[in-house]
């Protein structure tokens, strides 16, 4: 024989409790008092403490920063690119520089930069060596000019410049060293240089 199935017993519905008067009295005056509790972010609760920190240390508040900001980028590996060091500048030898100033070597083409401007000169150089080089060139003669000296030394400007042109990284694979020319050849108003090899 099956049993029957156990039902609940029937709810009674209850009747809500009705405060007295001096429960009612109670629960206003405790309303009045509390204060409403607000959910805070971690980021506002520590932006919070940070804030009480640096008014005890007398400093302005910190700005926000969204999580998503403090959040550091990935991190992306990029394949290595060596990059080969431009190879030193040599001073001309003993022997070269003899045998150039003596006239027993010759100078292969000489660049006069008198009366050009600094950007006209620059380019005017650059172009020469690397034809220079291409041409299978040994030495070269670049006269700068000796300039003046006193209030008008714009007109030196070559002469000082050019040096240093010549000893940039962008000139290293095509200019080997350079050397104050002989007197002979413009003294110090011009420059022995020795071409680079091309490749």
């Amino acid at each position: 024989m099956k049993r029957p199935p156990v039902l609940d017993p029937p709810r009674l519905a209850r009747r809500p409790r009705v405060l007295s008067r001096e429960e009612v009295e109670l629960w206003e005056s405790v309303a009045k008092q509390a204060k409403p509790l607000r959910k805070r972010s971690r980021l506002k609760a520590a932006d919070g403490e940070a804030m009480g920190a640096e008014k005890t240390a007398g400093v302005g508040p910190a700005p926000v920063v969204p999580a998503s900001a403090s959040q550091p980028p990935p991190i992306v590996h990029k394949p290595a690119t060596i990059v080969a060091a431009p190879p030193p500048l040599a001073a001309l030898g003993r022997r070269e520089r003899s045998q150039l100033s003596r006239g027993r070597r010759d100078i292969d083409a000489r660049l006069d930069l008198h009366g050009m401007t600094q950007t006209r000169a620059h380019r005017v150089l650059l172009n020469f060596l690397h034809r220079a080089q291409g041409d299978g060139l040994t030495f070269v003669l670049v006269i700068t000019g000796k300039g003046t000296t006193g209030s008008d030394s714009e007109r030196g400007v070559l002469r000082r410049q050019v040096p240093h042109w010549l000893g940039a990284p962008e000139l290293r694979s095509v200019v080997v060293g350079f050397e104050e020319a002989h007197i002979g050849h413009g003294g110090a108003g011009a420059l022995y240089v020795r071409i680079r090899r091309g490749r």
